[in-house]
């Protein structure tokens, strides 16, 4: 039979990362004074609770399991979140504090369904993945997802680094139950009256828990076995807690969970849930967060949708003045981008957020007011401002930090110690750099980045669209919090960024079968300037290329080289000893391209297109004059063998008139030519014309060519190359054909010739038309 709680015992039902359970918690534990606080949480995360005064919020408790660090999940807090307000009032207070949730080496387990994932919202789920399936809600988040349960980078397990993910759905949303009982259609509105702007939270604690234990009741079908589970272990551990202390215990954990902790049943039934848990070594650190990542629209499914504001709420509710002092705010982030906000309008905006308050019978302004307002006098009723106030001060970009002591990886200490040499700010918002390779230290930014990109660390993202020339390099960089997992999984390689990416690239040119993968994998070492992993590739690339009986596949494999050929100079690497294995890749290439389009299927044509073009830029970007001619031969081949297939042929003919090797009045004869042959006829223009609609309107020579060779066909030839023309134009976005027509017309219709309207012959040509589009 169940007992029921000790009088020392209170619970405190709270809201994850919610200002009004935060300050209800401070004052619940100001009053009670515990000798003991118990959080939701992994136990796990005990040894690391006395980093706290090193930590600044927002941060997460990210725990993985040693032997595979890809398999882990994180605990996020922020300044608002009661479970951090409990944390750092018992550090401040001499009291102990645990994390009293179900293990998380059960969480990390083979099979998160039998497991169980953590508790306290440890992570995220995509925006763009379908609702969770199966049971209803773990705590009382703001929307309607589950509030824990989801890999810290969004994926199912095993898919990505970090993956704790269980798919449930949720049949009961306790908040929106409790927003519709009181009338009201919006749960986060109700959510902000009832408890945001409540005054006295000395009560809110027992009305929150009286509220669920209702809804327990009324739902009681709906609690599955992962709930049950967590709950047992959450009451085993609340009985440990009052066998080692007799003092008062406060108990702070999600609302979900209160009516399941009022009673205690005998410990037996709770170790029998409980048995055959699995048991796992669970290591972790004190990670950086960020506002951002807290937002509902990342995915997180315990999230919030305005971390900034709750943030603001927070620091600001104490001195009564938080709207005005929003509207302050929103100002200066618009005057920073040199958009009009005068003190005199904040001023308006707040009166008027306060009276649309008055209207609705709201205690004070809430975020809706306060958007609206800032909508008609700041903004203007422009959206695109208010987008960016949003972005900055609702959802917010604040990033947290972890001091120097708290415990990490030697690859993670490397990794900052290497951004504060560099210094390279790891920023919750995306910035781009302009890195100059002549510069050492733009070049050893750049050697960092390319590193960890080599570590599935992706800080720094490549601009390709930006072609700034062979000493400069752009750069976005934007540090997300879930790369301290691929971190941890990338420190079994290496103690340093350098030795890691060392290793890794080293196994992947010995791991490479295809000359294509060990040209990329040179490619990445030059740019890493690894010379240990630069020679490996280069012998992959031999080893590769010898093996290699596939023309295609030896092309394919020149853009990288060619890249390195051409700025290995900047990195350190001789570019004379790679444009040696350029030479005999393109050599070999090119002697078998004439062969490997023949007789081919459309899919292999294309991968032929593909590989012409590529080898094609990488000739022109890094060949010496000897092996430009080679290619040019080569080319030649291909248009002169009769049964190739038209897509490659075509290509390589638009490839040589543009080189200048063969003049219009030889393009315009094959094209005549490709018409009178039924067969791959489609393909021969489709390849002559691929990629050219904005070189069709801008180049007259192009232009000459193609309308050259259509105003000289006969009537019956003309009539077969419409079909071909339409469909190798096909490919060609609306806007592309638009631009097409307009070049058209222009040539047709332009100056005193657009008087010279001809009714007669435009009903004619109108009717031809017609019965081609019917016949076809």
């Amino acid at each position: 039979m169940a007992r029921d709680l000790p009088a020392r015992v209170t619970l405190l039902g709270i809201r994850h990362h919610g200002p009004g359970s935060a300050r209800m918690v401070e004052s619940a534990l100001d009053r009670v004074r515990p000798e003991l606080v118990l959080v939701e949480g992994p136990p796990e995360g005990d040894a690391l609770l006395r980093h706290l005064p090193d930590l600044v919020p927002p941060v997460a408790l990210l725990l993985h399991d040693e032997s595979e660090p890809s398999r882990a999940a994180f605990w996020p807090f922020a300044e608002f979140s009661p479970e951090w307000r409990a944390l750092v009032w018992a550090h401040r207070n001499g009291a102990e504090v645990r994390f009293f949730d179900l293990p998380a080496a059960a969480s990390l387990a083979d099979d998160p369904a039998a497991a169980g994932p953590p508790g306290g919202g440890p992570g995220e789920l995509p925006p763009d993945a379908p609702p969770p399936d199966g049971l209803p809600w773990d705590d009382l988040p703001p929307t309607g997802l589950p509030a824990d349960g989801l890999s810290p980078t969004g994926l199912p397990a095993g898919e990505v680094p970090g993956g704790v993910f269980e798919r449930e759905r949720a049949p009961l949303d306790p908040l929106g139950t409790l927003a519709a009982a009181a009338g009201f259609d919006d749960p986060e509105r109700w959510w902000e009256d009832v408890v945001e702007h409540h005054t006295d939270p000395a009560d809110l604690a027992e009305a929150v828990a009286e509220a669920m234990g209702a809804l327990r009741e009324e739902f009681a079908d709906q609690v599955d076995a992962r709930t049950l589970r967590r709950e047992a272990a959450m009451r085993q551990n609340l009985r440990r807690a009052l066998k080692d202390t007799s003092g008062a215990v406060a108990v702070v954990c999600g609302a979900w969970h209160v009516p399941a902790l009022t009673a205690l049943p005998p410990a037996t039934a709770d170790a029998a849930v409980l048995k055959g848990l699995p048991r796992r070594k669970v290591s972790g650190t004190w990670v950086p967060w960020s506002h951002g990542k807290l937002a509902s629209a990342s995915g997180y499914g315990a999230g919030v949708d305005s971390p900034g504001w709750y943030a603001h709420l927070w620091e600001c509710a104490p001195k009564g003045d938080a709207v005005a002092r929003w509207f302050s705010r929103a100002s200066a982030v618009l005057r920073a981008e040199d958009l009009p906000a005068s003190t005199a309008s904040a001023v308006e905006a707040v009166r008027l957020a306060d009276a649309l308050a008055a209207m609705r019978g709201r205690p004070s302004p809430g975020l809706s007011e306060v958007l609206e307002a800032a909508r008609a006098v700041l903004c203007h009723g422009d959206q695109v401002p208010l987008d960016l106030v949003h972005a900055r001060l609702v959802v917010g970009e604040r990033l947290g930090e972890v001091g120097e002591d708290v415990p990490t990886s030697p690859l993670a200490a490397d990794l900052n110690r290497l951004a504060k040499r560099l210094r390279l700010p790891m920023a919750a918002t995306p910035k781009h750099l302009r890195l100059d390779l002549r510069k050492d230290t733009d070049r050893e930014r750049s050697k960092l980045l390319r590193r960890l990109e080599v570590l599935d660390v992706p800080w720094g993202t490549p601009d390709t669209t930006r072609t700034l020339g062979t000493f400069a390099e752009a750069w976005q960089v934007h540090w997300k919090p879930e790369f301290a997992v691929a971190l941890a999984t990338a420190a079994r390689h290496g103690t340093t960024v350098a030795s890691a990416a060392r290793q890794v690239l080293v196994r992947r040119a010995a791991d490479a079968t295809r000359v294509v993968d060990a040209a990329d994998a040179l490619n990445r070492a030059v740019g890493c300037e690894l010379e240990q992993a630069v020679t490996a590739a280069r012998t992959a690339l031999d080893r590769c290329a010898a093996a290699a009986t596939d023309a295609l596949e030896l092309l394919a494999a020149l853009p990288d080289l060619a890249t390195t050929v051409r700025y290995g100079s900047v990195r350190g690497t001789d570019p004379e000893l790679l444009r040696v294995a350029l030479h005999g890749l393109l050599t070999r290439g090119a002697v078998g391209l004439p062969l490997a389009c023949r007789s081919v299927d459309d899919d292999t044509a294309e991968r032929a297109v593909s590989a012409v073009d590529a080898a094609d830029d990488a000739v022109r970007l890094a060949a010496d004059d000897e092996h430009r001619v080679g290619w040019r031969r080569a080319l030649e081949a291909l248009v002169g063998m009769p049964d190739a297939h038209g897509l490659p042929t075509g290509r390589a003919t638009r490839l040589l008139w543009e080189a200048g090797a063969l003049d219009s009045d030889a393009v315009a004869a094959r094209l005549h030519r490709a018409v009178s042959l039924a067969a791959g006829a489609t393909a021969f223009v489709a390849g002559f014309l691929r990629g050219s609609a904005a070189l069709l309107t801008a180049d007259p020579r192009l232009f000459g060519v193609v309308d050259g060779w259509l105003s000289g066909l006969a009537a019956a030839d003309f009539e077969a190359a419409l079909p071909l023309l339409r469909r190798a134009v096909a490919e060609f976005t609306p806007a592309e054909r638009r631009m097409l027509g307009d070049r058209v017309k222009g040539t047709t219709t332009t100056g005193d010739d657009a008087a010279d309207w001809d009714e007669e012959l435009a009903v004619r040509l109108a009717a031809h038309v017609r019965a081609l589009l019917a016949t076809r």
